[in-house]
């Protein structure tokens, strides 16, 4: 007897290919819920089987996560970002960090040749913004602005799947600043690793740039709680 093969896994995939195209366009916001199975069916036009099986695909590539009772949220928009977060539970906060070091060193080694004068432009809003906010005690903004300083960085470097890597340790980072904030004595606003690295990419100096993250980090000084 002749098997007629299923077209449905074909079709999961063409699904599972929609709906990461939604998660990476912004359609789908991070930490949002995506819409309700009836709608997502109808829009889709597919059956309850076929669109489970697509989201159970992104969910177990950590782009989506599946609550139960609740529904299904938007947790990565990216598989590399979504399998990162997960590994990151596996490892201690030095070797995240030790990881981050090679690539802040990387990303402003190469920015210093790459970075365009609208990238040192947003760098610097980003740092003028980070500076007001610490001053006004508005932490949240202060970590958000100082996270898309690092990132607007790792971007200027013109490698996108450096790029790619640095975004993944968003959620890890941000988190960290804000519990770094509430040490005593803590610097919120160091020139080290932002200012200065903004006057050497600026100065295409990759020697001054990558000194200025080693002195940010202060990572081979001591094991301290590091500023980002």
């Amino acid at each position: 007897m002749t098997l007629t093969p299923s077209h449905r896994p074909v079709l999961a995939e063409e699904i599972t290919a929609k709906l990461r195209d939604m998660i990476k366009t912004g359609e789908w916001p991070l930490q949002e819920r995506i819409p309700a199975e009836p709608e997502l069916m109808a829009t889709l036009g597919v059956s309850r089987g076929t669109l489970r099986e697509a989201i159970k695909a992104l969910a177990h590539s950590g782009m989506l996560e599946v609550r139960r009772g609740d529904g299904t949220y938007v947790r990565a928009n990216s598989e590399i970002s979504g399998a990162a977060q997960r590994m990151y539970k596996e490892h201690t906060q030095e070797h995240i960090v030790e990881v981050r070091l090679g690539l802040d060193t990387q990303a402003a080694r190469l920015a210093t040749k790459h970075a365009t004068a609208q990238d040192i432009a947003e760098m610097r809003r980003l740092l003028a913004l980070r500076h007001d906010a610490w001053l006004a005690q508005d932490y949240p903004t202060w970590a958000t602005a100082d996270w898309e300083f690092h990132e607007r960085v790792a971007l200027a470097s013109g490698n996108p799947l450096l790029h790619q890597l640095y975004v993944s340790f968003g959620g890890v980072f941000h988190n960290d600043l804000l519990r770094q904030q509430r040490t005593d004595g803590f610097n919120g606003i160091p020139r080290e690793g932002h200012d200065e690295l903004v006057d050497a990419l600026e100065a295409h100096n990759p020697e001054a740039a990558v000194s200025s993250v080693y002195r940010n980090l202060d990572f081979c000084a001591d094991k301290t709680p590091l500023q980002f």
